[in-house]
C-alpha cells in the first residue's frame, strides 16, 4: 500500500489526538460554567461506597473490552492470539476516537487486521459483522427496554430543554435512525445470506440515480466485498455465530452500565433499565456526530439526557468523568500502541521481504 494510501499515516499526526480532546474539554467547559454548582460539588460524600462504584465502572470497561477481543478472536477462528486481538481492538477503538462518528473506523479497522495477516477479503468480512452485530444488539435491545420504561420516561422532559423542542427533536432524530438501521440490517443480511448477487445489483443500480452517481465505483466495490463475505460466513458453524452474539451483547450492555456505575457512585438510583435505555438514544444521536469520537456531542448529550439522574450542578462533572473513563484511554492507549504495532507488521515485513 502506498504511502498517500496508507490510513495508519493519518493517524499518527498529534492533531488527530489533540482536536477531539480540545473540543471534548470545550464543551465541558462551557457547561461547567453555566452548571457547575460548588456547593453540591463540596457536600459528596468520598467515601468507600464511592470508590466501589468507581471501580466498577472500570471493571466494566474492562469486560466490554475482553468481549470485543474475544468476539474478533471468534470472527477470525482464533487465528489471532490475546495480544494481537488486544492491538486490534485498541487500534481500532484508537481510530474511532480520531474520526468523525459519521465515518466510523471501519476502513482502517479493515487494514489493521489485513496487516494482522488476515486476507483483504476475510478482513473486509470481519468488520462487516461486527458492524451487523452491533446493528442487532440495538434493534433487538429498543424494544426490550421501551417494554420496561415506556415512552413518556424513554425521553428526557425539562423546562429549559423543552423551550429547544429537544425532546421533540431527539424523537423524531432517533425513529428516523431507528428505522434506517433496521433498513440497514436487512439489506446487509439479504446480501450476506439470502442473493449477494441481486444485492449488488440493486445496490449498483441505486448508486446510478444522479445524487448518488459519483459514488457508483465505491458501491460496485461493496458489492463485490458482499459476495466475498457472502461465501465465508455462509461455512461458519452456528456456534461460531452464537458465541459473536453472545461477545457483542455482553460488550454493549457492559459499555452502558459504566454510566449507571458513575450515577450509582454520586446518587442512589433503582433507574436502571431507564438509564440503560437513555443511553441507546445518546447512541443514535452521537452516531450521527460530525466530530471526532462524538466529542462535545457525547458530554451534551450526556447531560441532556440523564441529568435527572445526576445532583444538580454535577452534570458537566461527571460528563468529563464518563469520558475520561470510556473514551480518552482509547485515544492515549491507542497512541502508544500504534508506532510499536507498525514496526511489527508494517516496517518489519517490509524488511523481512527485502531480505528474502
Amino acid at each position: 500500500m502506498s504511502r498517500k494510501t496508507n490510513p495508519i499515516r493519518t493517524l499518527l499526526s498529534p492533531s488527530k489526538i489533540l482536536i477531539p480532546i480540545l473540543i471534548g474539554l470545550i464543551v465541558v467547559a462551557v457547561l461547567l460554567v453555566n452548571n457547575f454548582d460548588k456547593d453540591a460539588f463540596e457536600q459528596i460524600n468520598w467515601s468507600y461506597y464511592t470508590a466501589f462504584w468507581l471501580f466498577l465502572s472500570l471493571l466494566f470497561m474492562a469486560v466490554r473490552d475482553i468481549a470485543y477481543m474475544y468476539r474478533i478472536r471468534v470472527l477470525t477462528n482464533n487465528e489471532l492470539s490475546w495480544r494481537r486481538a488486544f492491538d486490534v481492538i485498541f487500534l481500532w477503538e484508537f481510530a474511532s476516537s480520531v474520526t468523525p462518528s459519521i465515518v466510523g473506523g471501519a476502513p482502517i479497522a479493515i487494514f489493521i487486521i489485513n496487516k494482522e495477516g488476515i486476507n483483504l477479503g476475510r478482513s473486509t468480512t470481519i468488520v462487516l459483522i461486527t458492524s451487523l452485530l452491533d446493528e442487532i444488539f440495538f434493534i433487538t435491545m429498543v424494544p426490550l427496554l421501551y417494554f420496561f420504561v415506556f415512552d413518556k420516561n424513554l425521553f428526557p422532559v425539562d423546562e429549559p430543554l423543552s423551550l429547544m423542542q429537544f425532546e421533540a427533536g431527539s424523537k423524531v432524530v432517533f425513529i428516523m435512525s431507528y428505522i434506517l438501521i433496521v433498513f440497514y440490517c436487512c439489506f446487509i443480511s439479504f446480501g450476506l445470506f439470502i442473493n449477494p448477487k441481486g444485492f449488488k445489483y440493486l445496490l449498483i443500480q441505486l448508486f446510478r440515480l444522479p445524487l448518488l452517481r459519483k459514488w457508483k465505483a465505491e458501491a460496485e466495490k461493496t458489492g463485490d466485498e458482499i459476495i466475498i463475505a457472502s461465501g465465508e460466513v455462509k461455512k461458519w458453524p452456528a456456534i461460531q455465530w452464537f458465541k459473536a452474539f453472545i461477545a457483542t451483547y455482553f460488550s454493549w450492555t457492559a459499555r452502558y452500565f459504566v454510566v449507571n456505575c458513575l450515577i450509582m457512585a454520586f446518587l442512589f438510583t433503582n433507574e436502571h433499565f431507564l438509564i440503560y435505555a437513555r443511553q441507546l438514544i445518546m447512541w443514535v444521536i452521537m452516531l450521527i456526530s460530525p466530530t471526532p469520537g462524538s466529542s462535545g456531542v457525547a458530554e451534551y448529550a450526556f447531560s441532556a439526557y440523564l441529568f435527572e439522574f445526576i445532583p444538580n450542578g454535577l452534570e458537566a462533572t461527571l460528563a468529563l468523568l464518563w469520558r475520561l473513563v470510556s473514551y480518552y484511554p482509547y485515544l492515549f492507549i491507542g497512541a502508544i500502541l500504534l508506532p510499536g504495532w507498525v514496526k511489527r507488521v508494517y516496517i518489519k515485513r517490509k524488511l523481512i521481504k527485502f531480505k528474502s
